[in-house]
Formats: structure tokens, C-alpha cells, sequence
């Protein structure tokens, strides 16, 4: 028959026969199972309820664990036959060997992966690997009910079988797959395409009689264009084996635990029989988790990674969140990610591994580059709605001028088949092979782990060098990386953020969650500063390890599963507790060290602790008086009766017949509860343009990760204000507001304070709406083209109007403390203590407050909400006004403890560090991790050259500057108690000094 008759279907065919026949059923198992709620130890493994099941029971529902025990014998007779056995129990299994120690990972079939990058189950357990003594198998494994991706699978036991391996048709099964798989990529009229589908439609031919000699013949049929290899190369690919696992998604974090062994145990049996299988796996949480579990199985991945063949990937703790994470949150994520694989297996991480995660920060590159991690590798820019990313191959340059080399697989999947379409498809959509040589491919299957299999590992022995393919060479990314390196010069530049255009939901879905993330953040900051005063001054211990033992669980939540709201009720029901459980610690800790460090130190009264390197100003009640507190920068002041005269409430403030005013604004209310008007007073300006904070329910149909793009061309429903009241108190004016709407309830209070010029929205909400989003918004009479947004380190700018598609797919964007419309001499900040979504088109500021969506958490926000936004009008541009500082403020409220003093002199204030210069944010002061000493990390907030003072309250023996790890690269100019440090724009810069102990 002509090749061009060669029906595809028939070969199709041929090849499904042919699996069909691979193994032969000889034996039944027996299996017993033991039934708990929650995982049990090998030890413990008969605590459970007892079962016996045979295929067909139902053995557990949704999260189910059980110890299964399969017992049988091999029957006698089968020669030299390999012999395996065939398991599928419906849902994740683990194989232990006599000491509990994981052997192989099992996944059911059935499962949501998608079935275009292949087939996810792993149900063969070849008995070479497994202690069978006489022929007898006793075998116990782990089991967890549920897939892949933590979808419930009817809980039923499908397989436990002996049967035996025919070797020569599993090799004809992957010599075909290949050769079919290839020729459907290749153009129809191409000579290569020919002969493969000549040869295999001969081979269907010749199996039409099936024995052992037309098998063999089959093969050697094949072999000639399996064997045709390549010439010079102008494209190589790097394959490495991988497993991305979600640390929590679908499932709870208990379960990853045993995913991650699963996984990692399957990986070590085929690198015994692969021996060219490269394996890859990143994340040190996993790796301690592991550890901590299953030591023995860690051992043997030590042993592996020693040998050159298991690569520890990525320079972080976890893959986290790079929208919603805070700056020095990503410093520690590589401190402690580089410390953890340098300390166990003697790795210098240099490639930021995370091919997932939902937007990239333009501050990582300068974070990385000053951390020693040189390249970036991520794929998730591929799934952007409107814009396809012009590179896979580029320097990406942040917000300082810093560039790291990226890569994005051209596959575009970290979970790829290995398989020629593979290939093809790197070949075709690599958008800069004109200059690159070097292209990456990951393979296996990840998200919820299990990683290669077989099939992909003996694909890839027959792609090596196949003709037609570009060749392919598993080894390291790491070595891919260095290759891709020596043509750097060629490559283009890609300057800021890497903005996906998907997911924007995540900025606001699971909002609790996101405000114990920015507490913490804070608190951790805080307590740093404490402690290292604390050892300063007193020479109290600096409490590291339970600082690194809180900054590691918080850095856990930031994964990118867990802190953008995108997991299962369960896990925001688990990390929710324990966020509770660390904030409370930590602010006892904070306590405590200002009590020590105030005790001895001052006279009794009211301590007032700043942590922020700047003079602040707070009203106080204290002892039924009001008084306005000066509290120095990074210091204290102390309220007492003595020495704090109480100044007059002036009669500018004024709360009364729909009107708040202080000296500096007035705001008018209509009677919906928005605010109709703020007029600055001062200079002489309204504010806005109409209504403003006009509370606006829209509806959401989407799901944690993204909502309807034209949510805001639907009509909105306002909430029905239940009553309006206008309070004075001392220095401040409020309107207080109730609300309803649906099922929920909304109070807010809306302040206004004596000589400040910030609108405060204080809100509580208890909102029990399902599919509806809550957002707020304000169209400010200020007009410019571009919305400046504060990120980590620094701030971007991006564009307020939607000329082109790449305008218009951000729509939604991210910022942390502040957003902010400025022209050069007035503009506009709108503040938050907790939110990170946001939009801007045209001269509104709108801010996405909270989300509930059905999936994959149906009671996404739906609790009771505290949180504050701000309006921040103020004269001169966002620079000039230092709105920078309105967000810190806000975000880092002053520290309050009534002390009784041992030492009764007259220093009302204390101020132990003070920062002179414009424009600088000191960061972090914590302990440096060698002990020798303290970290001061600063940076420039506006984008401009300058320099500072650091002054300190002791006395400095040595400066130098470091990088993010802290190794040293210069001495800093400094004297006695005096850093001077210039800066570039967005400039990081880390000091580590030597203090001569207080006397």
C-alpha cells in the first residue's frame, strides 16, 4: 500500500494492541487495609479500621489514608519471565520497603492531569525492586484517597495483580509510540514521514500473525529509521526529569508530604534503570520535610545528588507568590533557601527555579542579583490571555538597571511528555533559536507530583539523536544555563515587571490570609530590631533560631498556592490557625524585648516605640487626657502627666450635618455614604471629580484565580446604608456608616485627624456573599498618564489609559502599600494595610477589597473582615510628599506598654537609630548569620541618586557592605556612630557593622 493510504487510526490501533499485550495476568494478590483519617507512621500501621477489599470495594473517601497490605505468591513455572505486579487502588500509593522506608510511588489512571502531555498513572511495580523471598510478596504500602490533584475517585480498589512483563513487547510498544508520534509532527509530504509510516505499516502487517518471531522482526523492522541519526546540530535541547510540586493546592500540606516521598522514591528506581535519567526537584521545605519523615529515603537522595545525578533546583525556600510577598520576604526566601542546599549537599544555588508562579516582580532581578543567583527559569508567561511574551531566551532587567538571563522552556510545560511532538515543538516555537543554540525541557509530571515515568525515560533513549529531531542530552539545568550564558551578549532586553495577563484574582481572593501575611511581615521586622537592641544594649541572646523557625513557616504560606487564595477550604482552615498562633508569639516577643530594654533604661509611664527611621506624631489618651507624642525615629517616647502638657483640641474640627473637616480638609457626605467632596483646604483644591469610596458589589462568576474582565461594565449594586452618624473625639472626626447588603453587613468609619491630611477607612465587614466582589473606588481630580504603584523595594510605574492590548491586560494590577496619581505639583495616594489588588483607568483609583468565589474554596472570604484604607491628598508630586512613609505608617502602627521604670531621670525620648536623607527606607536591622555582629539593609524609595547618614546611639568598630547572603565585598565609610551610604536609583543596600557593647 502507498504510504499516503496508511490510515494513522489503523496504526493507532496497532499501537494500543500492542500495550494490550505487554502484560499477562498469572495471580491475584490478597489485599488488607488499615483505615485512618490522617496519616499513621509505619509503626502505627495496623492502628487503623481493618478492611479486606478485592477490585471493586470501596475502601475510604476524600482524604482517607490506610496501610495497605498485598500478599501473594509468584506461581511457579514462568522461567526467567520478568515478573511485576499491577496496582491501582483509586488513588496515591507509596511502597515501603521491610523498614518503612519509601520504594516507588504509585498514582491511580483516573486522574484530572491533562491527557495531551500523556498518561499519569503509575501502576507497574517490577518485583526486582521489591524483597520477594520463595516466590512470596509481602508488601506494604501508604495509601491516600484521592488523584493526582486531590479529586476523589470513587475510593474503590481497581487492581492488585501478578503478572508477567513480555520485555520484547514493551520495547516494540515504545519503538512504536515514538516513531508514530514523530511522523504525525512531520510535514505529510516529507521523505522522512514516508518511510516511517511505510515501516510501521509493514510492522502492522507482519503482527497480524502475533508470536515471538514476528515480534522480533517487528523490531529490527523498526530499528533502520529508529537508528538514522542527525548531523551537525543547530538546535540541542536540555532534558531534565521533574516534578514541580505544589506544596499545598488541592490538597492539604500533610499530603505533599507524602507526595513529595512518593515522588522522590519513584525517581531513585529509575535512575537504577535509566542510567542517563537526570532528575531535578526544587524547594528546600520539601527537601527538611523529607528529612524530617523519612530519613532513610533522604539518605539515598543525599547519595544521588553526591553522584551528580539528582539536581537540587532553585534558590528559594518554597516557589512563592512574587506579587503579594514582601521585599525582604524574598531576601529570606533565598537566604534560607542557599543556606539549606549549600549546608546539606555543599550546592551554590544559581537559578531562580519557579516555573509557576502568577507575575514577577521588576525588583527580583536586582533581589537575585545581589543574592548570586544568575539566572531565572519560568514557563508561566505562556498562559498570559492577550499578549504572547516576545522571548523565551532574554535579560530581564528590574526597576535599578539590574539583569538576570531568563529562560522560558519553548514547550511551554513543565510537565512535557519527552515525546517527538515535544521536540517539534520546541523547534517551531522557540522564539529566539536565530541566536540561541540551547533550549530546556522539562518533563514528567508534576503539580501534584509523581514525576517521570517510564514511558518518558525510554522515549528519550530513542530521541537521543534521532533524524529529523534536534538532538537531545539529558544533563542539569544548571549546565544548560552556562551554555545558554556564553551567547548572553545576543540576547534581548526585557525592562520591568513580568506581568501576567491571568490570575489577577489572586491579588484579593483569601483576604484574611493576605493581612496575617503583610501583620507578620511587619511584626517579623519588628521584632528583629527589638532583639538586636535588646543584645545591644543588654547583651541578651538574639533569639535566631525561633526567628528563623517563624520566618520559615510564614515564607511557607507565601507559596504560590497558598497566600494568592488558589487552595482548598482545608488549607486556609490549617494556615489560618497557625497564623494566629506566630502573630500572637511574635508580638509577645516584641513585648517583652522593649519591657527589658525600657525597664532599666527610663522612668515609669506610657512607652510609645517607633520602629520606623523617621520622627512620627500620634495623639495619645492618656489618663483621660489627650496629648500629641513626638516619638523620634526608631526610639521611644514616654506620656506621663509630668512631662507632656496637654495642648488645646482646636475648634477647627467639625462632624455635623453630613460634613467632616479638620484644619487641612473637609469632606462631604451624600446620603448614599459617599463622599460627594474633599476640599483641600489648604491649597485651595478639590479632590475629586464625583462620588468617591462609593462601595460596589459586582458580580463574580470566576473562580481564586481569575474574575470576569468586563465585571465593570456590568451594574454594580450599592449596599443600603442603614444610618450615618458624624462623632467627634478629641483630635479626630468620624462618620460612621452601617451598611447592608444580601447577607452581610458592612460598618465602616471613616477619620479624620487633627493637623493630618489622610482620609482613613476604617472597615468591618461580615460578608457571606457567594460569587460577588466587594471593591471601592475614587475618581480623584488629578490627571496624569501613568498610576505610580509601590512594589517591593521600590515602585513602578504603569500606564492609566488602554491604547494598546498590552494596556489593556492590566486592567488589574498589583501594588503594596500605595497607589498614587500625581501631577508635579498635587496628587493623590490611596493607602491600605492589607490589600494588594487594584485598578486605574483614567483619574479613578479603585481597590479590590474582597472576593468570594466557588473554586476551589466555596467559603473563599466569607468571615468577618478588619482592615483600613486611606486617601492621601497632598501637595507636590508622590515624591516630594513622601507618600512612601503614609504607607509604612500605616502598615506599621506605633507599639504601646505602660512600664514601670527602674531608673527615674528625665529623658522623656530615646531615638537609637536616625536615618538623614531623603528618600531611604531602612528595611531590616537583624542579627548577622554568622553571629559576628548586626545587618542594616536600606534602600532608595524614589528612583534617584542620593546619599544618607545612618546615626547610630553605639558605637561602631567595623562597616562593611555585603550582599543579600552577607558576604562581605566592601568596607563602608563610617565614623563612631556614623554611616554614610550613596545610592543608586532603587539601590539595596546591605551593611553589616560591629558595635562596641553599651555600657
Amino acid at each position: 500500500m502507498p504510504y499516503e493510504n496508511v490510515s494513522l487510526d489503523r496504526l493507532t490501533a496497532m499501537k494500543e494492541q500492542i500495550a494490550e499485550k505487554i502484560y499477562q495476568k498469572v495471580s491475584s494478590l490478597s489485599v488488607n487495609a488499615w483505615v485512618t483519617n490522617e496519616p499513621v507512621s509505619f509503626e502505627n500501621r495496623k492502628s487503623g479500621s481493618h478492611i479486606s477489599v478485592v477490585p471493586g470495594d470501596k475502601w475510604g473517601g476524600l482524604w482517607d489514608c490506610a496501610w495497605f497490605h498485598f500478599e501473594g505468591l509468584v506461581p511457579r513455572g514462568l522461567g526467567d519471565q520478568k515478573v511485576v505486579l499491577i496496582i491501582d487502588i483509586n488513588g496515591e500509593l507509596c511502597l515501603v520497603d521491610k523498614n518503612g522506608t519509601p520504594v516507588q510511588g504509585l498514582t491511580n489512571v483516573n486522574s484530572e492531569f491533562d491527557y495531551e502531555l500523556g498518561k499519569p498513572g503509575k501502576r507497574i511495580v517490577d518485583l526486582s525492586d521489591i524483597t520477594a523471598d520463595n516466590g512470596g510478596i509481602d508488601l506494604w504500602a501508604d495509601a491516600g484517597c484521592n488523584d493526582l490533584f486531590g479529586h476523589f475517585r470513587s475510593g474503590t480498589l481497581k487492581e492488585a495483580d501478578v503478572a508477567v512483563c513480555n520485555e520484547e513487547v514493551r520495547n516494540l510498544y515504545y519503538d512504536v509510540e515514538v516513531l508514530l508520534d514523530f511522523a504525525e509532527q512531520l510535514d505529510e509530504q516529507s521523505v522522512r514521514r514516508a518511510k516511517i509510516l511505510q515501516a510501521l505499516y509493514d510492522v502492522s502487517l507482519l503482527l497480524v500473525n502475533w508470536n515471538d518471531l514476528t515480534i522480533k522482526e517487528a523490531r529490527t523492522r523498526l530499528f533502520i529509521p529508529l537508528d538514522k541519526k542527525n548531523g551537525d546540530a543547530e538546535l540541542t535541547i536540555s532534558a531534565i526529569g521533574h516534578a514541580h510540586i505544589d506544596l499545598a493546592w488541592l490538597w492539604p500540606i500533610r499530603e505533599t508530604i507524602r507526595k513529595g516521598a512518593r515522588t522522590f522514591a519513584t525517581a531513585l528506581r529509575n535512575m537504577e534503570k535509566y542510567p542517563d535519567y537526570i532528575f531535578g526537584a526544587s524547594q528546600p521545605q520539601l527537601y527538611q520535610w523529607i528529612k524530617d519523615h523519612y530519613p532513610s529515603l533522604y539518605t539515598q537522595i543525599k547519595e544521588r545528588i553526591e553522584e551528580g545525578r539528582w539536581e537540587v533546583q532553585g534558590a528559594m525556600w518554597v516557589e512563592p507568590d512574587a506579587n503579594i510577598s514582601g521585599g525582604e520576604a524574598l531576601v529570606r526566601q533565598i537566604l534560607y533557601g542557599k543556606q539549606f542546599f549549600q549546608s546539606e549537599f555543599g550546592k551554590e544555588m544559581k537559578v531562580l527555579w519557579v516555573p509557576d508562579i502568577f507575575g514577577y516582580t521588576a525588583s527580583l532581578p536586582q533581589i537575585l542579583q545581589k543574592s548570586g543567583v544568575d539566572y531565572v527559569m519560568t514557563q508561566k508567561l505562556s498562559w498570559s490571555t492577550y499578549n504572547d511574551h516576545p522571548h523565551h531566551t532574554f535579560l530581564w532587567e528590574g526597576i535599578d538597571g539590574s539583569k538576570v538571563l531568563t529562560h522560558l522552556p519553548p514547550e511551554d510545560t513543565y510537565n512535557g511528555p519527552a515525546a517527538p511532538r515535544s521536540i517539534i515543538k520546541i523547534e517551531k516555537e522557540y522564539k529566539d533559536k536565530n541566536v540561541s543554540n540551547q533550549a530546556l525541557m522539562l518533563f514528567g509530571i508534576g503539580d501534584g507530583g509523581g514525576g517521570p515515568g517510564e514511558e518518558h525515560l525510554e522515549r528519550l533513549q530513542r530521541e537521543r539523536n534521532l533524524l529529523g529531531l534536534s538532538p537531545v542530552v539529558q544533563e542539569p539545568s544548571i549546565n544548560f544555563f552556562e551554555k545558554l550564558n556564553h551567547l548572553r551578549d545576543k540576547y534581548k532586553t526585557w525592562r520591568g515587571e513580568l506581568y501576567l495577563e491571568k490570575h489577577q484574582g489572586t491579588l484579593t481572593t483569601q483576604a484574611r490570609n493576605k493581612k496575617y501575611n503583610r501583620q507578620l511581615e511587619k511584626a517579623l521586622r519588628e521584632l528583629e530590631f527589638a532583639a538586636s537592641l535588646l543584645s545591644i544594649y543588654q547583651g541578651a541572646d538574639y533569639p535566631k533560631k525561633e526567628i528563623d523557625d517563624i520566618w520559615k513557616e510564614v515564607l511557607l504560606y507565601q507559596f504560590h498556592d497558598i497566600l494568592p487564595g488558589s487552595s482548598i477550604s482545608r488549607v486556609y482552615e490549617e494556615c489560618l490557625e497557625r497564623y494566629a498562633e506566630i502573630l500572637d508569639r511574635v508580638n509577645v516577643l516584641i513585648k517583652k524585648s522593649y519591657e527589658n530594654l525600657a525597664k532599666n533604661s527610663a522612668q515609669s509611664g506610657l512607652f510609645i516605640f517607633n520602629s520606623l527611621p523617621w520622627e512620627r506624631k500620634e495623639w495619645i489618651k492618656y489618663h483621660d487626657e489627650w496629648q500629641c507624642v513626638t516619638i523620634p525615629s526608631m526610639g521611644y517616647a514616654i506620656v506621663d502627666n509630668e512631662h507632656n502638657a496637654a495642648p488645646q483640641i482646636t475648634t477647627a474640627l467639625v462632624a455635623k450635618d453630613h460634613i467632616l473637616e479638620n484644619d487641612i480638609l473637609r469632606l462631604t457626605f451624600n446620603v448614599e455614604g459617599a463622599i460627594q467632596s474633599i476640599y483641600d483646604k489648604e491649597n485651595d483644591r478639590e479632590c475629586l471629580t464625583g462620588p468617591a469610596n462609593s462601595l460596589s458589589i459586582y458580580h463574580d462568576s470566576g473562580d481564586a484565580w481569575d474574575f470576569p474582565t468586563n465585571y465593570h461594565e456590568t451594574k454594580a449594586t450599592v449596599p443600603k446604608i442603614i444610618s450615618l452618624e458624624m462623632v467627634q473625639e478629641g483630635p479626630y472626626v468620624m462618620a460612621v456608616t452601617y451598611y447592608e447588603v444580601g447577607l452581610s453587613n458592612i460598618k465602616q468609619t471613616v477619620r479624620m485627624t487633627l493637623g493630618s491630611r489622610k482620609v482613613d477607612f476604617q472597615t468591618s465587614v461580615d460578608w457571606r456573599e457567594k460569587e460577588k466582589m466587594l471593591r471601592s473606588s475614587f475618581p480623584v481630580n488629578v490627571y496624569s498618564e501613568n498610576v505610580n504603584c509601590e512594589i517591593q523595594f521600590g515602585y513602578i510605574k504603569r500606564q492609566t489609559h488602554r491604547n494598546t492590548q498590552w494596556d489593556f491586560a492590566k486592567d488589574e494590577i498589583s501594588a503594596h502599600h500605595w497607589i498614587d496619581l500625581s501631577e508635579p505639583n498635587y496628587g493623590v495616594a490611596l493607602l491600605n494595610d492589607s490589600k494588594y489588588g487594584h485598578r486605574v483607568h483614567d483619574n479613578v483609583l479603585d481597590l479590590n477589597l474582597l472576593r468570594s468565589p466557588n473554586h476551589p474554596d466555596p467559603l473563599a472570604d466569607q468571615a468577618v473582615h478588619e482592615f483600613t484604607y486611606s486617601l492621601y491628598p497632598h501637595p507636590g508630586d508622590f515624591v516630594q510628599a513622601d507618600v512612601y512613609k503614609e504607607g509604612y505608617e500605616l502598615n506599621v502602627p506605633t507599639r504601646h506598654l505602660e512600664i514601670d521604670g527602674q531608673n527615674h531621670s528625665l529623658v522623656n525620648a530615646q531615638s537609637f537609630i536616625q536615618l538623614n536623607g531623603k528618600g531611604v527606607m531602612l528595611e531590616a536591622v537583624k542579627q548577622a548569620e554568622d553571629g559576628k555582629g548586626f545587618i542594616i539593609r536600606l534602600y532608595e524609595t524614589a528612583g534617584t541618586h542620593t546619599s544618607s547618614c545612618v546615626v547610630f546611639d553605639f558605637e561602631i568598630q567595623t562597616a562593611f557592605e555585603t550582599d543579600l547572603m552577607e558576604k562581605e565585598i566592601r568596607t563602608i565609610n563610617h565614623s563612631e556612630s556614623r554611616l554614610f551610604v550613596k545610592f543608586q536609583p532603587f539601590e539595596i543596600k546591605t551593611i553589616k557593622v560591629q558595635v562596641l557593647p553599651k555600657e
